[in-house]
């Protein structure tokens, strides 16, 4: 008898056994049914090892209540004095609701796992095929396949087989079954069984005998006639025998279904027929078959139906499967394949998602099948549909470090393990981790872990995703280094054409080159060379995630032989986490940027400052400039620090614009392209305008000292005076200058002139730094007219004189450098004239529409195609630019939100003040940032300006990249690019021409 208030002996035994039910076990323990049970203190041990004693046990009661009276004797007998029959049904009881609900609708099943041949420890084929005999329908077929899972499900929670052995018998199973599902179909329609010769390719994981519990399985029907008959007839009585065999399978019955029998991997896919003959499947693979679809052909194997038919095909498609490597497409589809298929998971799934997600099993398939691709070609035994065959297979053949393959090995292990136990808990097909206490305990002590099972299995799934997520990417890339670099005793190394081989696969075009150049760095034994040899597998990944892999590792290479014997370049890239990538993000990403570094390659530096990617504003510049020419000797030394300062910001300004349109694996692209083109506008518009405020300050000092006999200013003009600099653009200006008090006119002209001409000739002198131009033909008169003029000067010509075009010109004047008094009051004496009072009159009007038409019959190169110039073709800058700018002189006057040099911002206040409606706005603006991003992309990639898209594919590749297109996808960027820009030209012949 129980005192009240104090717990059962029975409770506290219940307790220790790892019940977290006690009092509801208790309750069943007492129920008549296991009266011969209750005592016996093995239960209780038996039931404690159980992944989940309580679900066992509600499993067992509902077992017994099931068996005929006659029966249950039997049972409780067996399960007390059979210890080995003990574990297997208890264990499945534990691990399994689903099958538990099958031994209750089918009590006598049980028996399957009382006794164990030899031969029942590892069945095959034929022994599966021998329990699945008996069936005759649909609903037979799944009751005696439940009964061969039983089987498989009992030897590996009990550890009999390990989670190899279990996929691998769950594959032969899958093969059983749909055999018989095809001899039931067959003698359901006997004439279309003697019509035709059908033969059961599996795919997927079942061809590659490592299936899952639940899962679809993969498969390819081929077809042909038997002898004398027709072959439209055949392939249709095919059809009709191989959707019998997929109903029966898979629809669902009074005993459930088994699984999918999925056939979406044939040639076309949904789209294409389901059966076709050995020739149309060869003729499909020969001319349209995508990399992908060879990848999957390396599961292959030919599974039910005529074993001729299915060996033919095999034979057939798998030299095809090898030399897929040297498609023309190969290395665009791997570059697209190896970027992760995450997006398709919701958001809230991804950090549970164990096969799709960050170090899933999907990671550590597609390697490996990768690596097969690329060296199964010339080595044989690489020739394996099984992952961990593969793998080691891979390690073997040194195509893969051995301890990185015994990691992955375990890893792989573990998570299929736990895929396993998820998906037998209720049969069903699921990826994801559960989120459920009990759940999750049961998942952990199914895997063993019975300390703290939720605690343990959380840190050993998270420990093994991360030994994936950072091997998976440098499978491909160490072992290239160990081809070039000193081995332990008994390591095996690529030989230089498999290496040659891989580094084809990832892009890169001269892989003998690469080679050298991974010798150099990584060869000997220094410390240095240790480092490299520990940065460049991750270095290599980046690199190929590129448009131009070689170029990449070809400026790696010169940054670190500039760099190398300083103490802290390779220190910062290993110890810095963002520095490397976005180095390596940088080097491939075309020629300006590393031009820039290699200029002065201690500018990496900035790359692992996380403030180093910010720009410098205008103040800030001027201030470091003008220091930098204040201490130089003279004027030529000054300008040359000032454009040392100019390279040094061009580059940080290409770095912070090149990585926020790759994104980095910590920070993703920017979304919105409109803000990288104003940072990237504003920034060389800052830094051009403290470069000339220096190459002012070191010509006046040069001749006159602290200071010039006249007031002088540069006024911005163009997109320098918008802050809408690209990356190649001249400076567009004018120079105004006015006496000082006391001194003679034509002496302040001839200074000033002296001036202009020093700073020119001293911002184009040949040195290592970029050349800064400086254009000022938008002044009056042209070419023709002085190139300095006073301010009274300029007024009494623009009050006499001035054109249409010349205030529409003005209206992107800006001060820019030196005296900021008289350079407001040049842009007082303008603004009447860039916002006339009343706006403009309907001639000024028709003449701004006539200029452009002019321009645009006129300017445009002989030979380019008008769709695609980003300048001056159809939606571009210049169409934009002037609808916005005859708005501004329109209605700037009584508009001041339109009293802007800014493109964009006037743009906006256009909209706001309802002179645009909404999606035109939009329209305009779209169109306006992806051409400028256009001309910035080709200056980045190309190293000089251009207008319109690079006709060589890898410059074509790298400004998509730039644009946010994956490889492969150019031709959807120049279909965009003339998409977004019509729909422009069409707002524009609507506002701008008033059609």
């Amino acid at each position: 008898m129980t005192v009240p208030g104090r717990r059962s002996s029975t409770f506290s035994r219940l307790l220790r056994h790892g019940f977290t039910d006690p009092s509801g076990a208790e309750r069943l323990l007492d129920l008549p049914e296991l009266s011969a049970l209750r005592d016996d203190p093995v239960l209780l041990d038996a039931l404690g090892a159980t992944a989940d004693p309580d679900l066992a046990l509600r499993g067992l009661v509902r077992l017994v209540e099931a068996q005929a009276e006659t029966e249950r004797q039997t049972l409780t007998t067996t399960l007390l004095s059979a210890k080995p029959f003990r574990d297997r049904l208890l264990g499945v009881l534990g691990a399994s609701e689903a099958l538990a609900d099958h031994l209750a609708r089918h009590p006598r099943d049980w028996e399957s796992l009382v006794t164990y041949e030899a031969a029942d420890l590892h069945p095959g084929v034929a022994e599966f095929e021998q329990g699945l005999a008996e069936a005759t329908d649909a609903v037979s077929l799944r009751v005696a396949y439940r009964r061969c899972l039983l089987a498989i499900a009992a030897r590996d929670v009990c550890g009999t087989t390990d989670v190899a052995q279990a996929a691998a018998e769950l594959a032969d199973l899958a093969t059983a079954t749909l055999r018989a599902a095809l001899a039931i179909a067959r003698s359901a329609e006997p004439a279309d069984a003697a019509t035709c010769r059908l033969a059961v390719i599996a795919m997927g994981k079942c061809g590659g005998h490592e299936l899952n519990y639940v899962s679809d399985v993969d498969v390819i029907f081929v077809g042909e006639p038997t002898e004398g008959a027709d072959e439209g007839k055949a392939i249709q009585a095919a059809t009709r025998l191989a959707s019998h065999l997929m109903r029966i399978c898979s629809e669902t019955t009074v005993e459930g279904t088994i699984w999918p029998v999925d056939a979406n991997l044939r040639p076309e896919g949904r789209n294409g027929p389901l059966v076709r003959t050995l020739s149309s499947h060869l003729a499909y693979y020969q001319r349209w078959a995508k990399t992908w679809e060879f990848q999957a052909l390396l599961k292959a194997r030919a599974v039910a139906g005529d074993p001729e038919l299915g060996a033919q095909y095999i034979d057939a498609v798998s030299p095809l499967v090898w030399q897929a490597a040297e498609r023309e497409n190969f290395v665009p589809d791997v570059q697209k394949m190896r970027r992760r298929v995450v997006d398709n998971i919701p958001a809230a799934q991804v950090e549970r998602e164990l096969k799709l997600g960050p170090g899933g099993l999907r990671d550590v398939e597609f390697a490996v099948q990768l690596l097969q691709l690329v060296h199964g070609r010339s080595d044989a035994t690489l020739h394996s549909g099984t992952t961990l065959d593969a793998l080691a297979a891979l390690a073997a053949g040194g195509y893969v470090g051995r301890a990185d393959a015994s990691q992955l090995d375990e890893a792989y292990r573990f998570l299929r393990a736990m895929e396993h136990r998820i998906q037998l808990y209720r049969l069903r097909r699921t990826h994801l981790v559960p989120e459920d206490e009990t759940d999750l305990r049961r998942l952990g002590r199914s895997l063993g872990l019975r300390t703290d099972p939720v605690v343990e299995l959380n840190k050993e799934w998270k420990r093994h995703a991360a030994v994936v997520r950072r091997l998976h990417e440098k499978l491909f890339y160490r072992p290239l280094l160990d081809a070039v670099a000193q081995l332990a005793p008994g390591e095996i190394r690529l030989s230089p054409r498999a290496a040659g081989q891989r580094l084809e696969a990832l892009g890169y075009a001269d892989p003998a080159a690469a080679l050298r150049h991974l010798e150099a760095l990584a060869s000997g034994v220094s410390r240095k060379a240790a480092i490299q040899r520990t940065l460049l597998p991750v270095l290599l990944g980046w690199f190929a995630d590129s448009a131009d892999p070689d170029a990449g590792l070809l400026g790696f290479r010169k940054v670190s032989d500039a760099l190398g014997k300083t103490p802290w370049y390779l220190r910062l890239l290993r110890d810095e986490g963002a520095a490397a990538e976005n180095l390596a993000r940088v080097l491939s990403a075309g020629r300006l940027a590393p031009d820039l570094l290699l200029r002065a390659p201690e500018a990496v530096a900035i790359l692992g400052d996380p403030e180093g990617l910010k720009p410098r504003g205008r103040d800030h510049l001027e201030q470091e400039v003008l220091a930098a020419v204040g201490r130089a000797d003279d004027a030529e030394h000054a300008v040359a620090a000032a454009r040392g300062v100019r390279r040094r910001e061009l580059f940080r300004t290409a770095a912070a614009d090149l990585i926020g349109s790759y994104g980095t694996e910590d920070n993703p692209r920017e979304q919105d392209p409109g803000a990288l083109v104003d940072r990237v506008g504003e920034a060389v518009t800052d830094l051009n305008a403290a470069t000339i405020a220096g190459a002012l300050r070191a010509a006046v000092r040069a001749e006159w000292g602290e200071e010039l006999p006249t007031r002088f200013a540069v006024i911005g003009m163009g997109r320098f005076g918008g802050h809408e600099l690209g990356y190649g653009s001249d400076a567009d200006v004018l120079f105004v200058h006015e006496p000082r008090e006391g001194v003679d006119e034509q002496e302040a002209g001839r200074a000033a002139n002296r001036v202009v001409t020093e700073m020119r000739r001293l911002l184009q002198l040949p040195t290592a730094d970029p050349p800064l131009l400086i254009d000022a033909d938008l002044r009056p008169e042209g070419k023709s007219g002085p190139l300095v003029r006073t301010l009274k000067s300029y007024g009494a010509y623009y009050r006499r004189w001035s054109l249409v075009w010349e205030s529409q010109a003005l209206l992107r004047a800006a001060p820019m450098a030196g005296d900021r008094e008289l350079a407001d009051r040049f842009i007082e004496l303008v603004d009447p004239l860039r916002y006339p009072a009343e706006g403009l009159g309907e001639d000024a009007v028709r003449e701004i529409r006539r200029l452009k038409a002019r321009m645009e019959s006129e300017r445009l190169p002989r030979g380019a195609d008008p769709t695609l110039h980003a300048k001056l073709g159809r939606g571009g800058l210049s169409d934009v630019e002037w609808t916005v700018q005859l708005l501004q002189m329109r209605h700037g006057w009584v508009e001041p939100g339109l009293r802007t040099t800014r493109t964009r911002e006037a743009l906006a206040a256009a909209h706001a003040a309802g002179l645009i409606p909404t999606e035109e706005a939009q329209t305009l603006d779209e169109a306006w940032v992806l051409a400028t991003r256009v001309r910035n992309a080709v200056m980045l990639v190309r190293g000089r300006p251009g207008d319109t898209f690079p006709s060589d594919p890898r410059e074509l590749a790298a400004v998509g990249r730039y644009l946010g297109y994956e490889a492969g996808h150019v031709g959807e960027m120049v279909d965009d690019y003339r998409r977004i820009t019509r729909r422009a030209r069409a707002v524009v012949e609507e506002l701008f021409y008033g059609a």
